[in-house]
């Protein structure tokens, strides 16, 4: 049986539930979605619960992100902490080992010293402007300041005291710096200490078997002995002193009672100061590395003592 048209037209123009073409015929629910925006779309679909676990989901995920950057930062932190620890450790023992061997090495210098003085009396005292400039006193002045140096520092180095170790690289900057200008001094002014240092031996000769002056006696007495010499220029220094043509004992080729009192000669001819001062040329390589090797060990103490008080200076920083 045909329709009439009156009935297919009506079939066909059927309105939707909502007034509006069925859903599938033009893409769905999701093309509808898609049409109405992002947001409207997906609640409709979705739902509200999943619309509001959506719009929170990124503010957790930023909390997540700043704890992990925290933890690595407080990992960095702890492990720069853990070096800056070990180096400090390694410094400090270096140190300590360091002044221990300085503070020892003060204690034998006086111990030289007092057993000098104990013994000999004020040994090698050869300048009667100076009488006090002995070679005991010398050693003994020495020695307990290398102690008291070697003191700080092993104190210092153990309680890792900044105080402490920077009070011992000034002291010890202070000595290599007087050390380095008396050098200087004395590479400069060569002559003028020549000419004073013989006039001032001259004039220590006269004091010579006097009482209270038996450490002068005793050095002069060595040194013409063992560097067979006689007099600071010349043996007739002594005339001076004995007011007659006489020497001391230590003067003779051959060592006997009263020899000095003999004809000239039977006397050494050699002038003990430039015989001195030629053995010290001839031993410069010598002292050069004695005072090289001094140096060295002042520089070596100054660069640990610095090097630990800024190490206790980081690990205060980064470690309080």
């Amino acid at each position: 049986m045909r329709r009439s048209s009156t009935d297919e037209s009506a079939y066909r123009r059927s309105p939707s539930p909502e007034g509006k073409e069925p859903g599938f015929a033009r893409g769905g629910p999701f093309r509808r979605g898609s049409s109405l925006g992002g947001r409207a779309g997906a609640g409709a679909f979705f739902g509200p619960k999943a619309a509001q676990a959506r719009s929170t989901s990124p503010k957790g995920s930023k909390y997540v992100v700043f704890y992990l950057d925290l933890s690595f930062i407080f990992l960095l932190e702890l492990k720069r902490c853990s070096m800056a620890r070990g180096c400090l450790q390694g410094v400090k023992y270096l140190m300590f080992a360091f002044n221990l061997l300085f503070w020892l090495g003060g204690c034998g210098v006086l111990g030289v010293g007092i057993w000098l003085a104990a013994t000999q009396g004020n040994f090698a005292t050869l300048s009667s402007s100076f009488p006090s400039l002995s070679a005991a006193n010398l050693l003994i002045a020495t020695g307990t300041f290398v102690m008291a140096i070697g003191f700080v520092g092993c104190i210092g180095a153990i309680k890792e005291n900044k105080c402490l170790l920077l009070t011992f690289f000034v002291l010890l900057l202070l000595v290599f710096l007087l050390e380095a200008t008396i050098a200087v001094l004395f590479l400069a002014y060569t002559d003028q200490i020549d000419r004073y240092a013989q006039q001032d031996l001259k004039r220590g000769l006269h004091l010579f078997g006097t009482k209270g002056n038996v450490g002068l006696t005793n050095a002069w007495s060595i040194i013409q002995t063992d560097f067979r010499c006689c007099g600071v220029s010349n043996y007739t220094d002594w005339f001076e002193v004995y007011n007659a043509t006489r020497v001391p004992d230590s003067c003779c080729l051959e060592f006997s009672e009263s020899c000095g009192l003999h004809a000239p000669g039977t006397w050494w001819k050699a002038p003990c100061y430039e015989t001195v001062k030629v053995w010290l040329q001839e031993n410069l390589l010598a002292v050069g590395i004695f005072g090289l090797c001094t140096a060295l060990v002042q520089i070596l103490g100054l660069t640990f003592a610095m090097t630990m008080y800024c190490q206790v200076v980081k690990a205060d920083t980064y470690c309080a």
